[in-house]
């Protein structure tokens, strides 16, 4: 275990030192005139010349790069351009909200994906009918178009939720619950369907297999059989797909935080992208890349734990 540890660390660092290359670059090709984004039109050629160099826009891009990696290793990401805000604070500050959001749906898709899909894979009939027919709907309705049908009905004409806005846990438990239920509901929906679509499928295969029916022809409990054997061979799948959803959840925080008026890293990825803000822009790629490679290294690392000739693969 200890080896692989090591070698999907040293394989992680190596994907984050590529992935912020590339972004640096790609980012700073187009970026070639902040200064006189930054000093208006109307700006004189000389000042323009000065303030890309006071932010370092005038040396080459792989300097710049190397210059941007050393602070970064060190926890600077320098400074927003065009705010003058500290990065790693901008981030900070919005972090929780969309942290808020990732943890709930991953627990409402953890256990709902997985009853739905134990129970449509032994039961069958009109229960496996029933999370088939749930799946596909997850799939096929715009994530969208089933936020506003669901702030319409809950927020709108029912009233048990706000609409709008944020109440950090630190000021009420309550009103932090009640702000974070409807935009966790619109992101689990199709979450839900996934990894309930992915474990039915693993418990069926399973449940096939030679030697569940031997443990079965051997007369073990039937509930023995299911939690000890089927389960756990059955949970790679799900826990991969699990994973991938939590990354995927990035993309569609951006919809979500817009349409809730949540202050996350969703609609900071907006408004500064639209400005082209280099600094603030690489601390998100890196925070996102980061992310990513956390959540694979904890997926591997329980799917190496349920099975182990998967350490070995």
């Amino acid at each position: 275990m200890l080896g692989f540890l090591i070698r999907r660390l040293l394989s992680s660092i190596a994907l984050l030192l590529v992935t912020a290359l590339l972004t640096f670059v790609l980012l700073s090709i187009p970026n070639q005139d902040v200064g006189r984004q930054l000093l208006g039109m109307q700006a004189t050629p000389q000042a323009i010349d000065a303030k890309n160099a006071e932010l370092g826009l005038d040396r080459p891009i792989l300097v710049q790069f190397f210059d941007w990696l050393v602070h970064a290793v060190q926890g600077d990401f320098g400074r927003s351009w065009f705010s003058s805000e500290n990065v790693a604070v901008a981030i900070g500050n919005r972090l929780p909200v969309t942290l808020s959001l990732m943890i709930g749906v991953t627990l409402v898709t953890a256990v709902f994906g997985y009853l739905l899909g134990v129970w449509a894979g032994t039961r069958r009939g009109r229960i496996d009918t029933f999370v088939q027919v749930f799946s596909v709907a997850g799939y096929a309705l715009p994530g969208f178009l089933v936020t506003i049908v669901i702030v319409i009905v809950f927020a709108v004409k029912l009233g048990w939720f706000p609409a709008v806005g944020y109440t950090p846990i630190s000021t009420s438990f309550t009103g932090w619950l009640s702000t974070i239920t409807l935009p966790v509901i619109s992101l689990s929906l199709a979450a839900v369907a996934g990894v309930a679509q992915q474990v039915r499928s693993s418990v069926i295969e399973v449940s096939r297999s030679d030697y569940i029916r031997t443990l079965t022809t051997r007369g073990l409990p039937r509930r023995r059989i299911l939690f000890r054997h089927v389960l756990r061979n059955a949970s790679a799948p799900a826990l991969t797909v699990l994973g991938l959803q939590f990354v995927g959840l990035l993309g569609g925080a951006v919809i979500v935080e817009q349409i809730f008026g949540l202050p996350g890293i969703g609609s900071m990825t907006i408004k500064y992208t639209s400005q082209g803000d280099i600094p603030i822009i690489m601390g998100l790629v890196m925070l996102t890349a980061i992310g990513v490679v956390i959540i694979n290294l904890l997926v591997d690392l329980a799917i190496g734990a349920l099975l182990p000739k998967a350490r070995v693969s």
